[in-house]
């Protein structure tokens, strides 16, 4: 296997530096193809992930913290360890109780989060 491609196989996450969203929200894109995308989110106590929705199928595991997560109007209280699931098009978002991480998985991949320069 070329080196080209054996650096595509594993991700270094001190490589990949942190998008800001807002005060405190910040993203990493972990990997991605066509089909599939990985994104760390980083939210302090108190940030928010909007309500919205997309075409994409998303589930989210929580790394650390507790979040208050909302999928169509139902709200519920996850924390490290938990997950949940949002197919496509369901209105949804989060807001941080307590400081952590969520780890998105897309699928197909979110391509409005890649920006072309």
């Amino acid at each position: 296997m070329n080196e080209d491609k054996q650096k595509n196989l594993f991700i270094s996450n001190e490589d990949i530096s942190w998008e800001i969203l807002d005060d405190k929200v910040k993203r990493k894109i972990m990997a991605y193809e066509s089909s599939l995308m990985v994104v760390k989110v980083a939210f302090e106590t108190g940030g928010i992930g909007p309500l919205h929705q997309h075409n994409h199928v998303q589930i989210t595991h929580v790394e650390s913290g507790v979040f208050e997560v909302q999928i169509e109007g139902v709200k519920k209280i996850l924390k490290a360890g938990d997950a949940f699931h949002i197919p496509s098009n369901l209105m949804h978002g989060a807001v941080c109780i307590e400081q952590g991480v969520l780890i998105d998985v897309f699928s197909p991949m979110r391509e409005d989060f890649i920006q072309i320069n």
